[in-house]
Formats: C-alpha cells, structure tokens, sequence
C-alpha cells in the first residue's frame, strides 16, 4: 500500500511514521523545503515531540518514509490520500479554509481513481462531503464515494504526546457512503493500534471533534465563572472545584486567563458555520458565550491586578511564558497576546519571557521580550508555567511589588513571604 501525507506539520510528520511503521510505503507532502528536506535527512523536525526522533531516521533509511514538495510525486501512486493542513479562524472568527483549498486543489488533478482519500483537519459540519468533495469532482471529474472513496476521521492527539495518543484514543470514521467508511476503518485498523469507531457518516465523524472540543471550553468558561464568583464572595474556588470533583458526576476543569491552542479556541466557532449547500442557520448560545467568557478572562486578570496595585499606568509587567501551555513551544491563540494588550490598555510596559522561545521569535510575534532575565519588574504575570520557571528567584526581579498567578502555580503564602502581593484567580 502507497499513502500519502499531505501536512508534514506537528501531526503529519508524526503520523506518517506512524503509518510508515506498519510497513506502508509513505510519501509526505508538504510546501516547506526545510521541512521536506529534514524528513529526507533523516532529521526529526520536531525535536519536542518524544519518540519521533527515535523512529523517523528508521522509516526513511529503509525507504518507508520520503518527502517532497510535488503533489504529483506524493499522490499519483497513492491508495491513500490522508489531508492534516491546519483549518484556523480568520479575522472575523469565520472558518479560513485557505490551507485546506489550496491543499486539495494541489493533490486532486493526482489522485488515481478508486483512491481513498481521508481529510484529518477538524472542520465545520458538512466540509468533507460538500467542500473537499465538490473540489475533488470539479477538478477531476471523479464522484466523491464511487471514483475515489472520501472519509472524515478527526485527529485526536496534543502535541507532546501525539504517537502516545495514535495508540490510546479510539479513531473515529466516517465515510461519505458505507464503502468509503469501511475503506477508512480497515485502513486504520491497520494502521493503528487503537480501538477504530465507526460512525454513521463523515459529517457525525466532523460533529464528534467539534462536540469534544466545545465541551472542554464550555467547562473551562464554567471554571472561570466559578472563579470570578468566588473572588467576588471572598472564598476559594479551587478547594471548591477539587472538593465537587469528588463526586464522580462533577469533572469541572481548572479556571485561568484564556484558552489557547490550535483547537478549543477556534473550533467552537466552526458549530455555527456548516458547510452545507442550502446554508442551514445554525447559532448555538451556549459555545458562543463561553468564547465571550474565556477571551474575557485575560482583561478581568489584569484589571484584578491594576486594583490591587492602585494601577498599572507605568509600571513594567513581565509576563511568564509565550506558549499557549506549559512544556510546548506553540503559540497560537495563547492568552500571552490577550494579556499583553490589556496590560497595555492599562498603560503598562509589557515584556514577555519564555525560555522555550528566543527573544527574535518573541519579537517576530510582535511581541517585545525582556533584555536579561531576571529583570527590573514591577509585577510578574504566570502565563505557561514551564519547568524552567519552578526554581524563579521573586527577589531577583528588582521592584517586584506583585505576581499574578492565574495558572495557580505558585503558593500564595510563599510569594508573600517574599513581600511580594500575590493576585489570584478564584483564590
């Protein structure tokens, strides 16, 4: 069997060495030169993503593994056609498929007939019928689920522990007819050694990762609430939350500044965004006011720490991490960039430090990184506590008044002993 990976990104590279691993012969395509020639060079081009380093250099040198920046030569002889290119939300919080099309577009006047081809990018209900396989037909004439064979099988892996999770979360399928849903399924009970879940179609398969994905921002927007309610009442709701979550039918998560990612930030939007001919007017309310609530909490942090520094006009603010969690160099939709303008709004001097980050990679985001650490400060904000952060000396921040810790990594009593005024959240 031939398959081609079109996405050599955080979860393309590593799942076409998952696939090359089960002694299919993998082509991945990817626009990138660097990356592409990393893979040929049998160097791992995500050097945090454990295990990877240990398989790829095998796959290529036995010539399981190639990559290359012509869609032809990754997809012409290809069985499989699996598309993991990323499908992000644009200015106006609408789905941008400008990845996905070009993707598609790119491999399609390739693909042989009776190929089956699997799109792997979480996307709105109705695109991998309607949008890849409208594509798909205009540019080649083939029928979606007749010429070539068209599936929907959500990746469901985090980065750090993607070919952990390709073994333990079950794979849910779904085809746009029975016979591509049972291609799918049997390639991936080749392919994997998770449980394989067939469902219904390809747009119940897209529905599962918007369902998984909105639960855990609704929950985390229910923690926040729970969090400003408890500031206001003067208790603690972490006890609180820890002590509900006894009881085996409250799984409440933890409160914070924001949600970042690629995922729980951005896929709520895509439930009121269909991808079906005739349009249907869908306007969930709930994941709508959880977005509200979660991009708000970067604003309600800092004014919390504004009140209790009688302001924050001046003052230099040296927030903790760029990544979006702590232990991965991901930045995208990290609340960093949320707090850094409502510390601003302010009238503070932000910084922001990562050590996962180099100070160019910090300014290339816009952002401006601190000139030595530790520095001057007048407060510090936990943004991603990284490991590196667990020996921080407060005193060697000259002026340190105050830390904001909304990640509640730190312990209140020990930044105070520091004389240091520690801000919470919930707490």
């Amino acid at each position: 069997m031939n398959v081609a990976v079109v996405g050599l990104g955080k979860i393309g590279v590593p799942l076409a060495v998952q696939f090359a691993s089960k002694g299919t012969t993998v082509a991945g395509y990817d626009l990138s030169q660097a990356r592409v020639d990393a893979v040929n060079a049998k160097r791992n081009p995500l050097p945090d993503e454990p295990g990877l380093g240990e398989k790829l250099p095998g796959a290529v040198a036995s010539g399981r593994l190639r990559a290359t920046t012509d869609p032809r030569e990754a997809v012409a002889n290809a069985d499989v056609v699996v598309l993991i290119v990323p499908v992000d939300i644009d200015a106006t919080l609408a789905p941008d498929f400008a990845l996905l099309d070009a993707a598609v577009d790119a491999v399609a006047p390739h693909l042989k007939r009776g190929a089956l081809v699997i799109v792997e990018t979480t996307v709105p209900v109705g695109t991998t019928r309607h949008r890849v396989g409208g594509r798909i037909r205009q540019v080649t004439g083939l029928e979606p689920g007749t010429g070539v064979a068209l599936a929907f099988s959500p990746e469901r892996v985090s980065s750090g522990t993607v070919l952990r999770d390709l073994r333990i979360y079950p794979k849910v399928v779904g085809g746009v007819d029975p016979h591509s849903t049972a291609l799918a399924a049997d390639f991936y009970r080749a392919h994997l050694d998770a449980e394989v879940l067939v469902v219904r179609d390809a747009e119940t398969a897209e529905f599962t990762k918007l369902i998984e994905t909105t639960y855990r921002d609704v929950n985390i927007a229910l923690a926040n609430e729970f969090a400003r309610t408890a500031d206001a009442l003067g208790v603690d709701a972490l006890q609180a939350i820890a002590a509900a979550n006894t009881q085996p039918y409250s799984h409440i998560h933890q409160p914070g500044p924001g949600v970042g990612g690629h995922c729980i930030p951005v896929y709520p939007y895509f439930l009121a965004a269909p991808e079906l001919p005739a349009g249907v007017p869908v306007a969930p309310e709930l994941p709508a006011a959880a977005r509200r609530i979660n991009d708000g909490m970067a604003r309600y942090s800092v004014d919390r720490l504004a009140d209790a520094l009688g302001g924050l006009d001046g003052a230099t603010v040296v927030v903790l991490g760029l990544a979006y969690r702590a232990g991965v160099k991901e930045w995208r939709h990290s609340s960093a960039f949320a707090l850094v303008n409502a510390l601003a709004a302010a009238g503070a001097h932000a910084l922001v430090h990562d050590p996962l980050f180099t100070a160019d990679e910090v300014r290339a985001l816009g952002l401006e990184p601190p000139a030595s650490f530790p520095c001057a400060a007048d407060a510090l904000v936990v943004q991603a506590w990284h490991a590196q952060y667990q020996a921080l000396d407060l005193p060697s921040f000259a002026g340190l008044r105050a830390v904001l810790d909304p990640r509640a990594a730190l312990e209140p009593e020990a930044v105070r002993a520091a004389g240091v005024v520690y801000v919470g959240l919930g707490r």
